[in-house]
């Protein structure tokens, strides 16, 4: 058989090892090994596996997921996502919709912070959905909002998905970090958009919360300035140069651990559960990052890139009608495979084809992480869907499908905006500091 048979035929196994249950990582070792083997014999197999699991454990920038994680862990117990969306509840709750913006304010200000859609969703499920539905929101809204919001967290940097985009694709963090922002600024402000226009046809699903005094108001944005210090010096320090992506991690990790000090939440079994989730979460990335450097290999060797970018040459669809095309794929595997998954997997592939159309390396990561943002939430496997069904089991998961639908079509005008003008993307990092 010739090589891109043997390609397609991995990527058949790999699929049907993920729909049999099988761990992503483990599906890629296995897949990229056995592969790998046929194509080039047991010895190359064997230093492939053997080099890139030591290769990946070593590489310093990925230091940047544990601290990351570890930053996002600290706030979450310090409780500075409760302040974010108390903040914005009493600045906002009065409006129409109001609280549901506060959900979207507050999951993008975690999002600075968590670096991870799931622990967003997790975190403001538990803090928002129990005000919305205290003051009689539509169960709709109120866990569509939740979800949706949640997704922001691999587009704000810190992301978790922009750092392994990086790494697969040989590009910078910093940059992909910094094209993250205006992207996230925008995503949230179309979310805040869709809310607007959910409530002015549907007012029933957001009444209006209580009016604050000015003292309430200026009482709850002081307390959540600890989180806007963390960000100032994290994203600032990257994007003036004085910190590396990496420097940015370590201190903003340690202001959290101060600020969860300061609060008096610094205990024994608090440290313990922090450190062991932050282990947790390291070790499921690292895990991915080892298949998708053993995976890759087997890739190169089947030849399926250049044969997959023959073909789509050959349907003369032109430039973005190929990137269009190849969006489209990603947002039907999105809703089979969890995002972080699918990147790993189809990078080897994709990456080559559309920057040989001549697009942007660091704006195809924005491109592409709102894609999976897209997959998050997508039915029938929608991961941020049934996180918030976890966080709210008495929402059967028809009704958080349909909330989410308004947001999604939020995202689609969002990824055609930054399609249509690039320079959303590339403008805070062409203006970096070097």
């Amino acid at each position: 058989m010739s090589p891109e048979v043997y390609g397609a035929l991995g990527f058949a196994v790999l699929f049907l090892l993920l729909a049999l249950g099988t761990p992503v990582a483990i599906a890629l070792l296995v897949v990229g090994f056995g592969g790998t083997v046929l194509l080039s014999g047991f010895i190359p197999a064997a230093f492939t596996l053997s080099g890139q699991v030591f290769a990946t454990v070593t590489v310093y920038e990925l230091t940047i997921i544990p601290l990351f994680i570890l930053m996002g862990n600290l706030a979450s117990t310090a409780g500075l996502s409760r302040d974010l969306f108390e903040a914005a509840h009493k600045v906002i709750g009065h409006l129409k919709g109001g609280l549901a913006a506060a959900t979207i304010m507050g999951c993008a200000g975690f999002a600075a912070l968590s670096g991870s859609s799931i622990a967003s969703a997790v975190t403001m499920g538990k803090v928002a959905y129990p005000e919305m539905r205290r003051f009689n929101y539509g169960a709709r809204l109120a866990t569509g909002s939740i979800a949706a919001g949640g997704t922001l967290g691999i587009l704000i940097p810190p992301s978790t998905g922009f750092v392994i985009y990086a790494i697969l694709t040989e590009q910078s963090i910093g940059r992909l970090f910094m094209a993250g922002v205006l992207p996230g600024i925008l995503l949230t402000a179309m979310f805040l958009i869709a809310i607007a226009i959910v409530t002015f046809f549907r007012p029933d699903e957001a009444p209006r919360g209580p009016e604050f005094s000015t003292r309430e108001k200026l009482a709850s944005l002081l307390r959540s300035t600890g989180i806007g210090v963390i960000i100032l010096i994290t994203i600032g320090g990257i994007y003036t140069g004085f910190f590396t992506p990496v420097e940015a991690a370590g201190v903003g990790a340690f202001f959290a651990l101060v600020m969860l000090v300061i609060r008096g939440k610094c205990t024994l079994p608090s440290l313990y559960q922090i450190s062991s989730d932050t282990l947790k979460t390291t070790g499921m990335a690292f895990f991915i990052l080892i298949g998708a450097n053993v995976f890759a290999p087997f890739v190169a060797l089947s030849h399926l890139p250049a044969t997959i970018a023959d073909g789509m040459t050959g349907l003369a669809l032109g430039t973005y009608g190929t990137l269009a095309l190849i969006l489209l794929g990603y947002v039907i595997l999105g809703m089979f495979i969890e995002g972080l998954s699918l990147l790993v997997i189809t990078l080897p592939i994709v990456f080559p084809l559309v920057i040989g159309l001549g697009f942007d390396p660091i704006w195809l990561g924005v491109v592409m992480v709102i894609v999976l943002e897209m997959g998050l939430i997508s039915p029938p496997v929608g991961v941020n869907v049934f996180i918030v069904k976890s966080v709210v089991p008495d929402v059967p998961i028809e009704t958080i499908f349909a909330g989410i639908m308004p947001f999604w079509l939020a995202m689609i005008a969002t990824l055609a905006l930054i399609v249509a003008f690039p320079e959303i993307a590339l403008l805070i990092p062409n203006a970096m500091f070097n």
